[in-house]
């Protein structure tokens, strides 16, 4: 960022900080914003990982951003406004719509400029969605963590290509490193999970809804015949206990209801990926860009991906994984048993040609750091 008298101030918008991608984006950008001797604020509703901010050295302002409710999100812009001119922002970056709202308004009043990160492929089912989906193309650049996002706002918005820089997701390859994880901490798990020594796990991890695809994974594991063959389901239920039932119903029916385990929210998640045999990602949605698909690839892990959205940048079919038509239990049992049954020499050179194809969060928090001093440069000029 741009040096000067006084330190840059990045103002970060988005409803909570509970668990997602967004917010662990929100944390590696305070991260980088503070060792870039800038600034950084967070504005949120609050949540578990508020403390994950105040470690990166932010500082995090709790405000009722979750809330949809117009009248609120005219109060918020109110006291984002407040916050603007008070703690002398000099950016303002919005995470999620509601809050963009309140975040673009206050931007508007104060001079501030706004930049937004476009971060999933919004639904347009309702009236009115597409003008409510809106303000995250509002951004004088407008970052998009995929090329699928990227067309997606072109066309659904009509921004200027020359307005959207795409800026994958990263892992950090520090963290995510087969050669990092102890076997005591995957033992933990094992036993924890309850798996056989001679289990051959085939894992899901993402949370429990239903366009993540676990139906599609259950049918193709009972398509397989192989009895050793465990699908492992890591990912909080978030109180769909109804959508946990009927998994739980339809593994009885295929009778693997003995071989399904649903583990729940993992803390150690590279420990997790070293358990799996084969990784899945299975949406029948596209998904902005899939960070568990890269998360696996960084573990070397075998990765069949569903072939739309942002998983089709990062998978390259045959060589770092493989990519299946969605929503096809007969594409997706053959391509795991492709996997489970490559040689130990083929199955490490995959896993190396994956970890090396990865992106970085030390090249996204650069990227998005290029983006901040591009637009203050330009909007000091």
């Amino acid at each position: 960022m741009p040096s000067s008298a006084e330190s840059p101030v990045i103002l970060q918008v988005l409803p909570a900080l509970v668990t997602g991608g967004v917010e662990r984006g929100t944390v590696e950008m305070t991260q980088a914003i503070t060792e870039a001797e800038g600034i950084a604020l967070v504005a949120s509703a609050g949540g578990p990982m508020v403390r994950a901010i105040e470690r990166a050295g932010g500082i995090h302002i709790e405000l009722p951003l979750t809330s949809k409710n117009p009248w609120t999100i005219w109060q918020n812009a109110a006291a984002l406004e407040e916050v603007i001119r008070t703690r002398r922002v000099s950016l303002v970056h919005a995470r999620s719509r509601a809050p963009a709202w309140s975040a673009w308004f206050a931007s508007q009043r104060t001079g501030v400029p706004f930049v937004t990160t476009y971060h999933g492929a919004y639904g347009e089912d309702l009236p009115f969605k597409r003008a409510y989906n809106s303000v995250m193309a509002r951004g004088r650049i407008v970052i998009a963590a995929s090329h699928y996002i990227a067309d997606l706002v072109t066309r659904q918005h009509g921004v200027d290509p020359a307005r959207i820089r795409v800026i994958p997701r990263g892992v950090d390859p520090a963290l995510f490193d087969p050669q990092a994880v102890t076997g005591a901490r995957i033992a933990k798990l094992a036993e924890a999970w309850s798996l056989p020594h001679d289990a051959q796990v085939v894992m899901l991890p993402g949370r429990l809804t239903g366009w993540k695809g676990h139906s599609i994974l259950l049918d193709a594991i009972a398509r397989l015949d192989r009895p050793n063959v465990l699908p492992v389901l890591v990912g909080s239920n978030q109180g769909r206990y109804r959508y946990v039932r009927a998994l739980q119903s339809q593994a009885e029916r295929l009778g693997i209801a003995d071989r399904l385990r649903l583990v729940g929210q993992c803390d150690d998640m590279p420990a997790a990926l070293m358990l799996a045999d084969v990784v899945v990602h299975a949406s029948v949605k596209p998904e902005a860009f899939g960070r568990v698909v890269i998360e696996a690839q960084s573990m070397a892990r075998p990765v069949i991906a569903s072939d739309l959205g942002g998983p089709v940048e990062t998978v390259r079919h045959g060589e770092t994984g493989w990519r299946v038509p969605p929503g096809d239990p007969d594409a997706l049992a053959a391509a795991i048993a492709t996997a489970l049954d490559l040689d130990p020499i083929a199955k490490a050179a995959l896993g190396q040609q994956a970890r090396a194809s990865v992106p970085t969060v030390q090249s996204m928090q650069e990227a998005t750091l290029d983006v901040y001093e591009e637009v203050l440069r330009s909007s000091a000029g």
